[in-house]
């Protein structure tokens, strides 16, 4: 376990956490009839007292359908119907608002492809008995990734490490989107000030727990590259990353040097 600060990681010890409460593991899913059955089987196998929400963005392949049926079987299983496809960062947070509403109280972000194993998950709510948010971390030791091509690994390391510059936070696997958030560290991130999607989105709360002074860890997961379907990465995700990112960081900058007291994460 590694949050690249000895500091914040001492300061963490020091405080007391409260406990965890119902785990909600939330999905996104926009065409994944392939894997819809097979990663919440996955997650009610791994975590038995973890509740489920599909995300689904109006999947015209059938998957918001499966995950009814899904849902009819289960009472841990419950399906968010969006009208259509607005982006990872959009589903998540309908997700997180919906589990907010209703009192949950650790918020988990997880693929719907089987890239982040739910096998894990227990790791991850573990050490959240410790922190206000974790990581799952491809890049501390112990983490790893399978069936990469190496240009990819490029683009993933070398977005973490730009996004870990640029902003100055000490964190090495900034662009993962395997996470668990206690209720009180979503609750004080700014959610209705987030636009961002895609890797973008993931940067942005991750700089937005750090810079609040939340306690947050690094764990590491082995990442598998999907099986079935079609990755929903694309060009317009990455460039909207790099812009974002270099417009923060520069702003932080230009905020220390000219003095300004003003401290908000957006």
């Amino acid at each position: 376990m590694n949050d690249g600060d000895g500091t914040r990681a001492a300061r963490g010890q020091e405080r007391r956490f409260g406990p965890l409460g119902t785990a909600l593991v939330i999905i996104p899913t926009y065409n994944e009839a392939e894997n819809i059955k097979t990663i919440v089987g996955r997650v009610r196998k791994a975590v038995p007292e973890a509740h489920v929400l599909v995300a689904d963005d109006n999947s015209p392949d059938g998957t918001g359908k499966l995950a009814d049926e899904l849902a009819t079987e289960d009472a841990q299983v419950h399906v968010l119907h969006r009208t259509g496809k607005e982006g990872l960062g959009a589903a998540y947070l309908a997700g997180f608002r919906w589990g907010l509403e209703r009192d949950y109280g650790v918020l988990v972000e997880m693929d719907a492809d089987g890239s982040h194993q739910p096998e894990e998950l227990p790791r991850l709510l573990t050490a959240l008995k410790g922190a206000d948010l974790v990581l799952g971390s491809r890049w501390v030791p112990g983490g790893r990734v399978v069936n990469w091509p190496r240009s990819r690994e490029f683009i993933s390391r070398g977005g973490s490490l730009y996004s870990r510059l640029a902003l100055d936070l000490p964190l090495r696997d900034i662009t993962g989107g395997y996470r668990a958030f206690r209720r009180e560290t979503l609750q004080g991130l700014g959610l209705d000030e987030v636009a961002s999607q895609g890797y973008c989105f993931q940067v942005d709360l991750a700089r937005r727990a750090v810079k609040a002074g939340y306690h947050v860890v690094e764990v590491p997961i082995t990442f598998v590259e999907r099986e079935l379907g079609d990755s929903k990465m694309s060009r317009d995700i990455l460039v909207e990353a790099l812009w974002r990112v270099t417009a923060w960081g520069v702003g932080e900058r230009v905020t220390r040097i000219t003095g300004r007291g003003d401290k908000s994460p957006g």
